[in-house]
């Protein structure tokens, strides 16, 4: 995930240090600190940040400093860090109309959110949150497949994963799910590749955003393939996976690559362009196994990738 976009800030405001790129010129409001769960193999985030609920009188004191630093301009506002809904539903609603009564051009309220929790949260309580201007949920699905959740200790099942979407759609909530291409590594890419698109079909979200795995410093998975425990498939392997996911899908989601570690911008409504992201899929792979300046190229990607 991207860092936040910073601004000068009065002494004191607090902020998420992450939030989803398609959140860039959002305003970042801090509810809690860290994560609470912080067991995924392959994250490197949060690791020295002790989970925390924040008092509701310092969110308030960030929402005043915000407005004066923004005025009434700000038309999205991205709510971290990890995973807000742990806090209390009656907290969270005082934000959420705190931030709509200091920012009244305000469209869009956003948050990260773990499947786990979700599936947890009474759905009146989610449905309340909606109604307060919670609009849209950013969840990490990763991966369909069961044994590659379980190795990646991601915490939640499949059924889980499936049962968690379909509440926070049924509480109205627009819902991204976040898929981790290369996570089940060589030896379990198809069993990785069939089990997202299951679950994905399952719970047909609004939108899907795919990922490259990137082993980072500092997250287990880094160290493991530091150890050569772990071996990240190839581009090549990568864009076979999200063509074998893409011939499963049977949604009416949006499919978006819409961050630096993709191997390329595929974008796209479902299932109307299915046909055209698999073509784009299909002549990427025939020219990656035919021009060797492509695969130069490609090399060239997993150097920035690794920035």
């Amino acid at each position: 995930m991207a860092i936040g976009r910073l601004r000068l800030k009065d002494r004191g405001y607090d902020f998420p240090p992450y939030r989803p790129p398609s959140e860039a010129y959002s305003l970042l409001l801090r509810v809690t600190r860290g994560c609470p769960w912080n067991k995924c193999l392959f994250c490197s985030m949060y690791k020295d940040i002790p989970f925390e609920r924040r008092p509701l009188e310092e969110i308030k004191e960030d929402i005043e400093q915000a407005a004066r630093l923004y005025g009434e301009s700000a038309r999205t506002a991205f709510i971290g860090d990890s995973n807000s809904l742990v806090t209390k539903t009656e907290l969270l609603s005082e934000v959420l109309r705190s931030l709509y009564a200091s920012f009244p051009r305000l469209e869009r309220v956003t948050s990260y959110a773990r499947a786990q929790t979700i599936a947890k949260k009474d759905l009146d309580d989610l449905k309340q949150l909606r109604k307060a201007g919670l609009v849209r949920l950013h969840v990490g699905l990763e991966t369909g497949d069961a044994e590659t959740l379980e190795f990646i200790q991601k915490g939640a099942t499949p059924e889980e994963q499936i049962e968690a979407g379909l509440k926070a759609k049924e509480a109205g909530f627009e819902l991204s799910l976040y898929i981790l291409l290369g996570i089940g590594g060589i030896r379990r890419w198809k069993e990785h590749a069939d089990g997202t698109a299951r679950v994905l079909n399952k719970i047909d979200p609004h939108f899907i955003r795919v990922r490259n795995l990137v082993p980072q410093p500092g997250s287990p998975l880094h160290e493991m393939k530091q150890r050569g425990e772990f071996s990240v498939p190839s581009p090549e392997l990568i864009l076979e996976e999200e063509k074998r996911i893409i011939e499963g899908l049977e949604v009416t989601s949006e499919f978006l690559s819409d961050h630096i570690s993709n191997y390329l911008p595929l974008n796209g409504q479902m299932p109307s362009d299915k046909a055209t992201l698999l073509q784009t899929l299909g002549q990427e792979l025939e020219a990656l196994r035919t021009d060797p300046a492509l695969c130069e190229e490609y090399r060239q990607k997993e150097f920035l990738r690794n920035l």
